[in-house]
């Protein structure tokens, strides 16, 4: 005889159990309650046994769907008793617990010293002067968007709610963050699922983002409608106008929502079916090379009423924005800003490919953009903003030194409302009612409470770069420049950052660069196509 299998001891238990408490339990309420309760998981056990998706449960039923509510809990696991307050994945709990406490209007300060590695390879920070300026208002900190041809400037802050659709994010998470950027000043990207009356309700200040399904501006066939365009755009709360290339999350693919997050409520506002997931096209059928694309940005302007029209971007082949810049150049169209999306953002849901191994992170991008605009000699009508993995002070002043003149924080506005990175934004079952359309969940998030949040970390978290930006001496975080910040590269080696990154000068590019990597990259490029030319 073979030996019995204690693999199946909490089975055989079960069933034993139920024998007995059925015997008893005629005459006992509580034998009844456990015959009840052992029955039906001895049912479970059987149907463990006989079903034919799961190994582990056949050969371990009942007690095998341990494995499966343990890994299902596995992220809060890791999040609270074994990662490490530096390891980042995707943000430390240093980084998050920093923008908790700024949102809440708890002290933020540290004791008894840093608790980074100073001397540890890749430590970054910023010089300070032995003669601090005084600080800047936090309040005052915006800058002017719109070029020659804007006909309605809007002065923006320095720090923006970033792009964040109405059905990646609740309708409260919406209220939530409009009331904050009304109250705060700021601005609130809608992401590319089109306004949505909660985008409205509050007044806040809007960037509406235009991707590829042109979703609140579409006709039947998903295409570009301007009539449509026209009604959304001339709307206040409107300030500016963003075309959505790429993003970081999953640059070179639309966006995805699954149709588990789509309402009616979300169909309307987008123009799209019930009962399938909603992707829009990798690219835009507005354009089909830069030139278009420049006149695309012209129409848009026309049809806003002169408000500052962009485009958004992970940079990918560096060629295509030397022929972004040559369009520019060409038909004499600039876009009033373009914000550079790094690859390491993304509160989306995406492809694991496209998370970690497509695009390039802002840094990298970034400068490649800045030197393209700058080298072409158009940065005093453009201006270039920032997003990815942005949520404290230095942030900014990196990014700032690095050639932006905002950024945009998503995640670091999702940590406001309370996301506890459980990393289930696209199963519709977020536990702090962010990314959510459960109504039953997204109602535990209480407007009032977390706009106020919202407004105190933006407040504290620029309040945090004017402090930065006065201990380094500099009277506007404008003055921020690569020689102010400092990387290890070694135990025994520091550099600034202006001997890490190359930096054109302004019209060197057209004029003729030394550089001969951006050299080449500018011969590549042509005005008419994305494609490259041989260098």
């Amino acid at each position: 005889m073979r030996p019995y299998p204690f693999r199946l001891l909490p089975f055989s238990t079960c069933l034993a159990g139920f024998a007995v408490a059925a015997w008893h339990a005629s005459g006992d309420p509580l034998a009844a309650a456990a015959a009840v309760s052992l029955g039906g998981l001895s049912a479970l056990g059987i149907r463990d046994m006989v079903q034919g998706r799961h190994a582990v449960l056949r050969n371990y039923p009942v007690v095998g769907h341990l494995r499966y509510l343990l890994e299902s809990i596995r992220p809060e696991i890791q999040q609270y008793f074994i990662e490490s307050d530096n390891e980042q994945v995707p943000f430390s709990r240093t980084q998050r617990s920093l923008v908790y406490a700024r949102a809440k209007q708890e002290p933020a300060d540290r004791p008894f010293g840093t608790l980074t590695d100073v001397y540890g390879e890749g430590h970054e920070f910023i010089g300070h002067s032995i003669a601090p300026a005084k600080k800047q208002v936090a309040a005052d900190m915006r800058v002017r968007i719109g070029g020659p041809d804007c006909q309605r400037p809007y002065s923006a802050s320095v720090m923006n709610v970033s792009a964040m659709s109405f059905g990646s994010l609740s309708a409260n998470a919406i209220r939530a963050l409009n009331k904050g950027a009304w109250r705060g000043g700021f601005a609130h990207d809608t992401g590319e699922g089109a306004i949505s009356p909660y985008h409205l309700e509050f007044g806040g200040d809007l960037i509406w983002e235009i991707g590829s399904g042109y979703f609140g501006c579409r006709d039947e066939g998903g295409r570009f409608n301007p009539q449509r365009f026209r009604h959304n755009a001339t709307q206040l709360p409107v300030k500016m106008i963003e075309i959505k290339l790429s993003q970081g999350a999953k640059p070179g693919k639309g966006g995805i929502l699954p149709k588990e997050k789509i309402t009616p409520e979300i169909a309307e506002t987008r123009g799209i079916p019930m009962g399938q997931d909603c992707i829009s096209p990798a690219s835009h059928s507005a354009f089909s090379n830069p030139i278009e694309m420049m006149e695309f940005i012209r129409t848009l302007r026309e049809l806003s009423g002169g408000k500052p029209v962009g485009f958004k971007m992970c940079v990918g082949h560096p060629w295509e924005v030397m022929a972004l810049v040559k369009a520019m150049l060409e038909t004499g169209v600039t876009p009033d800003f373009v914000v550079v999306d790094g690859s390491e953002g993304g509160t989306g849901a995406a492809p694991v490919e496209f998370t970690d191994a497509v695009g390039q992170p802002l840094r990298n991008g970034l400068v490649l953009m800045r030197n393209a605009i700058v080298g072409a000699g158009l940065k005093d009508r453009i201006r270039i903003g920032a997003s990815g993995k942005i949520v404290s002070g230095f942030d900014i002043a990196r990014a700032m030194a690095l050639g932006a003149d905002t950024v945009n924080s998503a995640r670091g506005f999702m940590f406001a409302l309370g996301c506890i990175q459980a990393q289930s934004c696209h199963t519709n079952r977020c536990p702090t009612g962010v990314a959510t359309q459960d109504l039953a969940r997204q109602n535990a998030l209480v407007v009032p409470d977390k706009a106020e949040r919202v407004y105190n970390f933006h407040k504290n978290t620029v309040s945090a770069l004017a402090d930065i930006v006065a201990a380094a001496g500099l009277s506007s975080p404008s003055e921020l420049r690569p020689h102010h910040l400092f990387k290890r590269v070694s135990p025994h080696e520091v550099v600034p950052f202006d001997s890490l990154y190359p930096f054109l000068e302004d019209g060197e590019l057209v004029e003729g660069t030394s550089n001969e990597t951006y050299a080449r990259l500018w011969r590549m490029a042509r005005a008419d196509s994305f494609s490259a030319t041989a260098a």
